[in-house]
């Protein structure tokens, strides 16, 4: 019988995370650049800013199609906003990697987020293949950012963390979802070793693994299988990147904190917001004991 990976706990994920110093500013805390949305998916980019700020990145800049940048600049002040300049369609062109790596380049930029609501289409797929190729620093790899590529794409990025639900994960291996489901662990240890990559394969019990160590993530309930959820974590793994942690403990320290942030929200096994767990992440690091 194969052993079964060690499950995550409070006191492990607060030995993860650094105390904040009392003189602490947001330039200590890392920008998180968030590539995300399409028309009439703002909510999917604020959703993953949200996460971040709560999570405590210091700085949180958006870059969206220019007809949803003022979508999240009213539903989230705090986030800076980059305008991208987007086909007729409504998702983002090619020439928006012009506008990222002018603005990657002019700014102290310490983690990338990508995927949540930017839609699938050709432009798309190119914008999210020249990031990965472009870019040498972490990087989170989420929905529509997963649904944009293959593994071939992913392969030996340095600091790449994956975050698929069954669905995303099927599709990117050319898996059946129900054979996913069925073999968890194992199947996201194998994609993790043979790309050299970190995976996060979300739901029940969501597999935290590098391909070499693996662990079991026990915190979440039913009331968080709405949607935008994933978007919420996709931020807070990359707040905790920002911060100065490994994609490892990003990774752990992350899925933890979100899904004890859905235990602290919870009323009842329905009803649950996104924004509602996004909201109480400063709750769930007070409640493991970090201030």
């Amino acid at each position: 019988m194969n052993k079964q990976p060690p499950l995550l706990s409070a006191a492990l994920i607060r030995k993860m995370l650094p105390r904040r110093p009392a003189d602490s500013h947001k330039g200590r805390n890392g920008h998180v650049v968030i590539v995300a949305g399409s028309r009439g998916m703002s909510g999917a980019a604020v959703l993953c800013a949200r996460g971040a700020l709560r999570a405590g990145a210091g700085l949180v800049t958006v870059a969206i199609i220019e007809s949803e940048r003022s979508a999240v600049a009213h539903q989230l002040p705090e986030a800076l906003t980059l305008s991208l300049p987007e086909t007729a369609a409504g998702v983002v062109d090619d020439t928006a990697m012009t506008a990222l790596r002018d603005y990657l380049q002019n700014h102290k930029v310490s983690v990338l987020a990508v995927g949540p609501g930017l839609s699938i289409a050709s432009t798309v797929t190119r914008v999210v293949r020249s990031l990965l190729q472009t870019w040498e620093y972490p990087l989170v790899l989420d929905a529509d950012g997963i649904n944009n590529v293959s593994l071939e794409d992913v392969r030996d990025h340095p600091g790449l963390i994956l975050t698929p639900h069954p669905g995303e994960f099927a599709r990117l291996a050319q898996l059946e979802g129900q054979r996913v489901q069925g073999d968890r662990v194992r199947l996201a240890e194998n994609m993790a070793r043979d790309h050299h990559l970190l995976c996060v394969l979300k739901g029940y019990r969501t597999v935290v693994t590098d391909g070499r160590k693996t662990a079991i993530n026990p915190t979440g309930n039913p009331a968080m299988a709405t949607g935008g959820m994933g978007d919420v974590l996709t931020g807070a793994i990359a707040a905790l990147l920002a911060q100065g942690l490994k994609p490892w403990e990003a990774a752990c320290a992350g899925a933890f904190l979100h899904g004890l942030a859905g235990n602290l929200a919870r009323t009842s096994d329905r009803g649950l917001l996104a924004t509602d767990v996004a909201e109480a992440l400063p709750r769930a690091l007070s409640k493991i004991g970090v201030r």
